[in-house]
């Protein structure tokens, strides 16, 4: 860390006991790095508000592998956005459920756009779109 510089904050007693009960749950080796941590995460959702920032998302979903031609549609989803799909995963998690994760990479409106197409597919029966900026 270059250039780290010391800040002072001023907490009520019962919200530092908390904080320090929530890091302690969590791993961390000390109350800077979980504040860190904290910043780290508002800025990037800060970043994410903007629509152009660059990022790359995991799309979650679990399908009914059953559901005429879903699977077919989430693999032509794929190849016809090649140059933001990084990656998939396909997982059996049932007798008729499957999960499939995939990765995207482009521009926060570009993933959203694609990975809500993804999610609202007839037959997937849970979605979520995960996203993380890439830029600084």
């Amino acid at each position: 860390m270059d250039n780290v510089q010391r800040v002072g904050i001023s907490l009520e007693s019962d919200l530092l006991e908390r904080f320090d009960a929530l890091i302690l749950g969590q791993g961390y080796s000390s109350r800077s790095e979980a504040v860190r941590d904290l910043i780290r995460d508002r800025l990037t959702q800060s970043q994410l508000a903007q629509p152009q920032t660059e990022a790359i998302a995991a799309v979650f979903v679990v399908y009914d592998h059953h559901q005429a031609q879903l699977a077919q549609k989430l693999i032509e989803l794929q190849h016809s956005h090649l140059l933001k799909t990084i990656s998939s995963l396909h997982v059996h998690i049932a007798h008729d459920d499957c999960l499939e994760v995939i990765l995207l990479r482009g521009s926060v409106s570009e993933i959203k756009k694609l990975g809500d197409h993804i999610v609202s597919l007839k037959g997937v029966k849970l979605g979520k779109v995960n996203l993380i900026a890439t830029a600084d």
